[in-house]
């Protein structure tokens, strides 16, 4: 499953836990961001490792670079 394809699965889940649609609107232009700078990929393609190449670095938000 893409990037983008489990963001459907993941906003749903997280509307039903009753996050704000604020929150979840961060968190869509988070995946936004990530999905621009490495590319649509499959979720079995994604690791630490390329994150850190990348240059994302995990805080208090999902990613900051």
């Amino acid at each position: 499953m893409i990037l983008s394809e489990l963001w459907h699965h993941y906003e749903a889940d997280k509307r039903i836990q009753g996050f704000s649609p604020n929150t979840l609107k961060v968190y869509a232009l988070q995946l936004k961001m990530l999905i621009t700078n490495l590319g649509d990929l499959d979720i079995s393609e994604l690791t630490l490792i390329l994150l850190k190449e990348k240059g994302f670095k995990a805080k208090r938000s999902l990613f900051h670079y």
